[in-house]
C-alpha cells in the first residue's frame, strides 16, 4: 500500500521544482527516513520501511533514528560493535548492493547513509559532526548529528536533530536548532557550514507541536482527515513564517496523520492515564506531527552588476559560486511524505521522504582504477594493478582493501595492503601493488578491490567483481570446509567506519 501511495501521491512542486529545459543532468533517488524509536530494539524487518518491494530503487538511503537505547553496558558495546539498529539496515541493504558510506552516532541520536556501490568512488570529503543541546549542552540525549559529503562534485549535508519537548518550549527549539547550525563546522573551504551546502535536508523528531486546538479537535480533524485544518496551528508551520532560519527551509504538505503520540504495538493515540503528584490525572498528549523532514537549496548567487552594487566591489567567491551553479546546475523535488503506519513498536511512526535529486556531475570517471591481475588463490601470492585517472592526494596512508561482493561497510575487508608498502612495480600508466597468499581466503568467492584515499577520506576506486578461487592446497590436504572461516575470514587489519 505505501508503494501504491507513493505512486500516486502528488509531487510537491517549489521554487527548486525540476525543469528539464533548465537542468541538464541526471536523476538519483533519494529515501529519507526519520524515526524515534523510544529506546526498543529493532524489528525483524523494514521492508515496508524502506520500500524494497518498490519497482523503484532508491540510489541513497538515509536513514535518521532518535532515542536509540544508550545504557552504559549497550552504548560501550555499540561503541566497539555495530549498534543493533545499524546492523539491522546494514544486514538488510548490503545483499541489495548498498553500501554503509558513513554514520554518526551521540547518545540516542543515529544517522546512517548508505549508498549504492556504483556512486561509492564518487562520494567524497565525508565528514561528520555531532552537537548536544540537553541539560545546559553537556548532555547528548537532545541535540544535532550531521554527516556531510560531495557527491559527484555537489556539496550536501544530511542533519538529524532530536529537539526540546513539550508544547510551551517552541522558540527554545528554534534557539537549539540555530545553535546547532552556528556551531557545526566542517573542515572544507567550500562549505564550511551547514548552510554553505547546496542542499541540506533536516530530519528527526523536531518536537513541534500543535497548539491552540483542543484535544477533540484534533482528532475529529484526524479521523476525518481534513489535515489541513490543523497546519495553521503547527508550531513549525507557523514559525517558518517568522523566523529567518527556517524560512530558507521547505516542506511538503502535511497530508498524513500526526506521528505522536501512540500507544505501543497500536494505531491508538495516547490513551493512558499519568500519575500526578496527588492521583491520576487523565490529560493525554495530544497529536502532533513531531517527526519532520525539511531541505534547504542554498540561494543563488547575485549577478556580478548587483553584486557591485551591493557591496560595492565584486566578492569573487560569490561569483565563483554563482558560476559554478550556472554549470553544473543541481534541482530537487519531493515525490513522497509520508508516515508509515505498519511501524508500531514505538510511540512515534516513523516519517519518511523520497527525493528526486537531478544534477549536472562535476565529474563521471573514479580518481582510480584498479583490478586484480590474473588468477587469485590462497595457493599464490597476487598483484593489483591500478591506475590513476586524474590527480588525487596520495599518501603512505592510502590502502587497498579486499571485499567480499555484497559488503555492508570499510569495516567488512578481508584484508588490506599499504599502497606504497606493497608496490612492486610502477611506470606513469600502472601501478602494480602485492598481495600475500596468507592473506588471501582459503576458500575463494566473489570479490571486489577498493582504493581508499587517506587524504580525502573516502573510497576512490573499485574493481569490477573478480573470482577468488578455491585453494587447491586445502582441497588436498584434506581440510573441511566447516573448518576454514573463508571468507568470513577477518584479519586484525580492518578498519571501523
Amino acid at each position: 500500500m505505501m508503494e501504491e501511495n507513493e505512486e500516486q501521491s502528488d509531487s510537491h512542486q517549489s521554487e527548486q521544482t525540476l525543469k528539464e529545459e533548465h537542468c541538464e543532468g541526471e536523476s538519483f533517488r533519494l529515501h529519507i527516513v526519520t524515526w524515534n524509536v523510544a529506546s526498543v530494539d529493532p524489528p525483524e524487518d523494514v521492508t515496508s520501511l524502506l520500500h524494497l518491494n518498490s519497482p523503484k530503487t532508491a540510489d541513497l538511503y538515509i536513514i535518521g533514528l532518535q532515542e536509540v537505547y544508550s545504557g552504559p553496558v549497550r552504548f560501550m558495546s555499540d561503541m566497539i560493535f555495530d549498534d543493533p539498529w545499524s546492523h539491522l539496515f546494514m544486514s538488510t541493504l548490503a545483499p541489495l548492493n548498498y553500501v554503509k558510506v558513513s554514520s554518526m552516532r551521540m547518545q540516542g541520536l543515529l544517522l546512517l547513509f548508505f549508498s549504492k556501490l556504483e556512486h561509492v568512488p564518487f562520494i567524497r570529503d565525508i565528514q561528520a559532526k555531532y552537537t548536544r543541546t540537553g541539560i545546559f549542552g553537556y548532555w547528548g540525549n537532545k541535540g544535532g548529528v550531521s554527516v556531510r559529503l560531495s557527491f559527484y562534485g555537489h556539496m550536501i549535508c544530511f542533519l538529524n536533530c532530536h529537539l526540546a519537548a513539550h508544547m510551551n518550549y517552541a522558540t527554545e527549539r528554534v534557539d537549539e536548532f540555530e545553535y546547532i547550525v552556528d556551531t557545526q563546522t566542517f573542515d572544507c573551504k567550500k562549505a564550511p557550514r551547514i548552510l554553505d551546502h547546496r542542499l541540506v535536508f533536516w530530519l528527526g523528531d523536531l518536537n513541534f507541536r500543535i497548539q491552540d486546538h483542543g484535544m477533540h479537535f484534533v482528532r475529529s480533524c484526524i479521523n476525518n482527515q481534513t489535515y489541513n485544518l490543523l497546519w495553521s496551528n503547527d508550531q513549525l508551520i507557523m514559525l517558518r513564517k517568522k523566523e529567518e532560519l527556517l524560512q530558507e527551509f521547505e516542506e511538503g504538505p502535511l497530508n498524513f496523520q500526526p506521528t505522536y503520540k501512540f500507544d505501543l504495538n497500536s494505531d491508538t493515540y495516547d490513551s493512558r492515564l499519568y500519575r500526578t503528584w496527588f492521583d491520576f490525572n487523565s490529560k493525554k498528549r495530544k497529536p502532533a506531527w513531531t517527526d519532520r523532514i525539511l531541505w534547504h537549496v542554498r540561494p543563488k548567487a547575485l549577478p556580478s552588476d548587483e553584486q557591485e552594487e551591493n557591496s560595492f566591489g565584486l566578492n569573487q567567491k560569490t561569483i565563483k559560486q554563482q558560476d559554478e551553479d550556472d554549470e553544473y546546475p543541481l534541482k530537487v523535488r519531493q515525490d513522497l511524505y509520508t508516515s508509515n503506519m505498519e511501524c508500531s513498536i514505538s510511540d512515534h511512526k516513523p516519517v519518511i521522504g523520497i527525493f528526486t535529486l537531478k544534477l549536472r556531475k562535476m565529474y563521471s570517471t573514479p580518481l582510480v582504477h584498479l583490478q586484480a591481475e590474473g588468477d587469485w588463490s590462497a595457493d599464490i601470492d597476487a598483484i593489483i594493478l591500478y591506475s590513476p585517472l586524474q590527480p588525487f592526494p596520495s599518501s603512505t596512508w592510502d590502502w587497498i582493501g579486499l571485499y567480499k561482493v555484497g559488503f555492508s561497510s570499510l569495516s567488512d575487508c578481508i584484508t588490506y595492503i599499504w599502497v606504497k608498502d606493497d608496490e612492486v612495480a610502477f611506470n606513469e600508466e600502472v601501478i602494480q601493488v602485492f598481495v600475500s597468499k596468507e592473506d588471501i581466503p582459503v576458500r575463494g568467492g566473489e570479490c571486489v578491490l577498493c582504493y581508499y584515499c587517506s587524504t580525502l577520506r573516502c573510497v576512490i576506486g573499485i574493481s569490477e567483481p573478480f573470482k577468488v578461487h578455491e585453494s587447491r592446497v586445502a582441497i588436498e590436504e584434506g581440510l573441511l570446509p566447516e573448518r576454514i572461516n573463508g571468507l568470513d575470514k577477518t584479519t586484525s587489519k580492518c578498519f571501523k567506519n
